[in-house]
């Protein structure tokens, strides 16, 4: 009998708008990126993650530092990032962290390792951009040796040697669960079954079926280990209301907003409200009432048979009060309708 589906939630502590207008301040929306973890911990949800971000638009620079908050005010809810940019920071440093974050949460710390779409991280820290594959995969390597929890002899090219080396703390009860983010890199695929890792695909536009081939690689990889394969997860954007209609008109001008805010670094053009419509209906995008994103979510644990499926609920300056609202119609309806769509 295979396990339930976990249901997560993802935010980046996107800096939102208060009753006025207003953008709340960095701190403020720290704050509230507290209190919805703690609703979603009362609702019985599995998975709260913290992305990692050094820009304006983003509060969370140290997801960590929050996770602990919320670890001191929730007892069942599991702890992670959304990701840990692991290229520009240090492994041990990242390990020791998160087994800092699983001691204080008794167990609930969880890490997802990416090299992130974001690249602020590599000049504010110091790192050449140029070298982007070659850090995530070494630090990686490094990371996976961490995790055996035995002292580490390990050498690559971007940092000295260690030898015999042991980390504290220690992880109290098994292995910190680790997982490896993925936006549709075959290596990266691969890469995560050969370190026996969890594979958290980021889908963040079109139909969710297209990573079906991604699954398949990371299944035939694994059969190739000698190994049976770790779970897999999906992380998308949505936003939940009473009615499609409501779901739509709430989180347009927030989505919008800040899709054409990283567009406009990227050189792509506004967004139509055509295309909006289009990711609601047959994209990636899980916006709707509770019967609609039901629906979807089902249908995506159906294709890619996925163990986890993580809502990103934030999206732009989308009002704090809004937000909770969505948080509670996911946990206490899209939840269970899920589940009994694929009973």
């Amino acid at each position: 009998m295979t396990a339930p589906l976990q249901f997560g939630l993802d935010t980046f502590g996107d800096v939102t708008r208060d009753a006025s207008g207003a953008m709340l301040p960095h701190a403020q929306v720290i704050r509230n990126v507290v209190d919805e973890a703690v609703l979603a911990d009362e609702l019985g949800l599995d998975f709260i993650g913290l992305g990692e971000h050094h820009r304006a638009d983003f509060a969370i620079s140290s997801p960590e530092t929050v996770l602990a908050a919320i670890a001191a005010r929730t007892s069942r809810i599991h702890l992670g990032s959304a990701v840990t940019v692991l290229s520009s920071d240090d492994p041990i440093r990242v390990f020791q962290r998160f087994a800092t974050l699983d001691a204080l949460s008794h167990g609930r710390a969880e890490v997802i390792l990416g090299r992130g779409s974001f690249t602020e991280s590599f000049p504010l820290f110091g790192f050449d951009l140029r070298k982007y594959e070659e850090l995530f995969e070494e630090k990686l390597d490094l990371f996976a040796a961490l995790l055996s929890q035995q002292p580490v002899t390990w050498e690559g090219k971007l940092r000295p040697p260690l030898k015999n080396q042991l980390v504290y703390p220690p992880v109290e009860n098994g292995t910190l669960k680790t997982w490896i983010g993925v936006g549709g890199s075959p290596q990266s695929v691969v890469r995560a079954a050969h370190y026996d890792l969890p594979l958290m695909l980021a889908i963040i536009g079109g139909d969710p079926k297209r990573f079906a081939p991604y699954v398949d690689l990371y299944h035939r990889a694994f059969k190739e280990f000698g190994r049976p394969a770790q779970p897999i997860g999906v992380h998308s954007p949505g936003y939940v209301a009473e009615t499609d209609e409501q779901a739509r008109e709430e989180l347009w001008p927030g989505y919008k907003a800040m899709r054409d805010h990283i567009g406009k670094e990227r050189g792509w053009p506004p967004m139509r409200r055509d295309e909006f419509v289009s990711e609601a209906e047959h994209g990636s995008l899980y916006v709707g009432s509770p019967e609609t994103v039901a629906r979807k979510i089902a249908a995506t644990a159906k294709a890619l048979g996925i163990s986890r499926f993580q809502l990103k609920y934030s999206a732009g300056p989308l009002p704090h009060e809004k937000l909770m609202k969505s948080i509670e119609l996911y946990g206490r309806k899209v939840a269970p309708m899920v589940r009994d769509l694929l009973a």
